[in-house]
């Protein structure tokens, strides 16, 4: 039986690109490097984390009095959105592209149809 595909919110997406550029992280961590962007607070952003483990999306494993997250599964096994997520959040130079792009056209080309 195929995973249920998820769709992420705006704001899942926003958290799911901090905690790749931060993880492992707590929530103070993403909201300080989200603030500015996003004006929310900590519990803001400790509901939408906490909701995201709850949903599989994110792995929190609690340490002493603090909550380390990571992405778990956050894509589900879809490749689109982890690619997508990849360009969006690092600053890929011309050379990474082409690589990227090269990569693409030899699957392409060995792709069964």
């Amino acid at each position: 039986m195929p995973k249920k595909e998820i769709e992420l919110t705006e704001a899942e997406w926003t958290i799911i690109k901090a905690v790749w550029e931060q993880e492992p992280c707590t929530a103070p961590t993403i909201q300080q490097a989200l603030e500015k962007e996003t004006s929310w607070t900590y519990s803001t952003v400790r509901t939408l984390m906490d909701r995201m483990a709850a949903k599989g999306l994110l792995a929190a494993k609690k340490e002493r009095n603090v909550t380390l997250y990571a992405l778990k599964n956050a894509f589900n096994g879809a490749l689109t959105p982890m690619v997508q997520c990849l360009i969006e959040t690092r600053d890929l130079d011309a050379d990474e592209l082409a690589q990227l792009e090269l990569l693409i056209k030899e699957k392409k080309k060995n792709a069964k149809k």
